[in-house]
């Protein structure tokens, strides 16, 4: 009996160390099998605490009448399945009749505190089944991307972060074809960017970067980008490449379209992923740092130029996508004081990601127009986790996300690994970067860092 209780003692302080100090650990441990258990108790009692149950059918009152029976109980939803994952549970309900997805998603609170879980989110995945995604502790204080799935060739499909609720978060350029990421500083803006080029460097992609910090976020990855930009004089000639290269690529379509009547509509081209995969241009993902630097002048020069960008810009976001030209902008602001044209290149964006923002007036730039109840979000992120994030697109639908921490080294060492995968673009060959070598560097501090 001594022996036992001993054991237990000691199975008792292995969980609570591995609950505080690797909760990952601790949920697949102890913690799946604990909350599939209350689940399955208390989850009766919950609904009906929640709100989340109906009333019993008429023919089943008459029959209790008629039987002489008790009133029966209210009904709770149907347990059509219980996952289990490697941050928390998966629960599937079947609804009853007059019971609304959205009671679900307004309950999500509650059935957080009564189930004992970090946090709940709720997705309707059909008419009448609802899927409640339930973590058992914080997945975004520490970072751990699972294994993403596979791909299909030119899918141009990356995982970038993960999601409060432990799936992946991916950017998928051809559902959403440009983005904007807003953050003030240090809020994890530029590492965010980071993991996207590290994501997108192993794939068959251009990547042209704008960067007028004098290129200090972009030129240490420049073994991967086939054209850079360091200051807004280079970036108005290379957009105008761009737009030069997207007219080439649209006269490619048009003579590669095949709408002879013998041509079935599915195989009609009109862009270039209907097109064969020789003559598929490669497709283009235009990275754009500190977005605001190409729209402020100073004087009448600067501001042909600057129209001269934004033009260019809009044209890419328009007309871009079928040409295979992607936008990925970023900056702390976006808004109408950056002058003619930016709400007009806003609207075109239609992936949103707010990092940590230092006024509403900056959520709202992100999530205004399309998801207000993110707003408050946004401005609610902790500054002392950075990289933590809302998403969000134009469906109103939003989530919470953090980046795992990529260091520069990290990245530069990935993209240099790929770089033979840099395609030859010559509407872009003025603008290649020339590779930096870590030996030309004198000072072994740098070379060390």
């Amino acid at each position: 009996m001594q022996a036992l209780t001993i054991t237990l003692a000691l199975v008792a302080g292995l969980a609570l160390l591995l609950k505080w100090r690797r909760p990952a650990w601790y949920w697949m441990s102890f913690g799946v099998l604990l909350a599939a258990l209350r689940v399955r108790i208390r989850y009766h009692s919950v609904m009906d605490a929640c709100g989340l149950t109906v009333p019993p059918s008429r023919w089943r009152l008459a029959l209790a009448r008629a039987t002489n029976r008790p009133v029966p109980e209210p009904r709770a939803p149907r347990i059509c399945r219980i996952r289990p994952t490697r941050t928390g549970l998966v629960l599937r309900l079947k609804l009853r009749a007059g019971q609304d997805a959205f009671d679900f998603a307004a309950a999500t609170d509650r059935l957080r505190h009564s189930f004992a879980m970090y946090g709940v989110t709720s997705r309707e995945l059909r008419s009448g089944v609802v899927e409640l995604r339930m973590t058992g502790y914080d997945v975004l204080k520490r970072v751990q991307m699972p294994a993403a799935k596979t791909t299909a060739a030119g899918a141009l499909k990356v995982p970038v972060a993960l999601r409060e609720d432990g799936s992946i978060h991916y950017r998928d350029y051809r559902a959403v074809p440009h983005a904007l990421t807003l953050g003030a500083t240090e809020s994890g803006k530029s590492v965010y960017q980071r993991n996207l080029v590290a994501a997108l460097a192993p794939l068959d992609v251009a990547l042209v970067g704008i960067d007028c910090k004098q290129g200090v976020e972009l030129f240490p990855l420049a073994g991967r980008f086939t054209a850079l930009a360091d200051n807004p004089d280079t970036a108005a000639e290379l957009l105008d490449a761009l737009v030069d290269h997207m007219e080439g690529v649209y006269q490619t379509i048009r003579t590669h379209q095949g709408i002879a009547s013998a041509v079935p509509d599915a195989e009609i081209a009109t862009d270039i992923w209907d097109l064969p995969a020789d003559l598929r241009p490669t497709p283009i993902v235009v990275l754009i740092d500190e977005v605001a630097e190409l729209a402020l002048f100073a004087n009448k020069e600067q501001e042909k130029r600057r129209d001269r960008i934004i033009t260019a810009l809009v044209r890419l976001a328009q007309l871009g996508r079928a040409a295979g030209i992607y936008l990925e902008v970023c900056g702390q602001r976006f808004g109408s004081e950056l002058g003619k044209g930016i709400t007009m290149l806003r609207a075109q964006l239609t992936g949103r990601t707010a990092h940590r923002v230092n006024d509403e007036t900056s959520a709202n730039m992100a999530f205004g127009d399309i998801a207000p109840d993110a707003v408050l979000a946004a401005i609610q992120i902790p500054s002392d986790m950075p990289g933590v994030a809302i998403a969000g697109d134009s469906t109103g639908g939003w989530a919470r996300i953090r980046a795992p921490h990529t260091s520069m080294r990290q990245a530069a060492n990935i993209c240099n690994r790929h770089v033979s995968r840099v395609p030859e673009l010559p509407a872009l060959e003025p603008f290649r970067p020339a590779l930096v070598h870590l030996t030309a560097v004198k000072d072994p501090a740098l070379v060390a860092a």
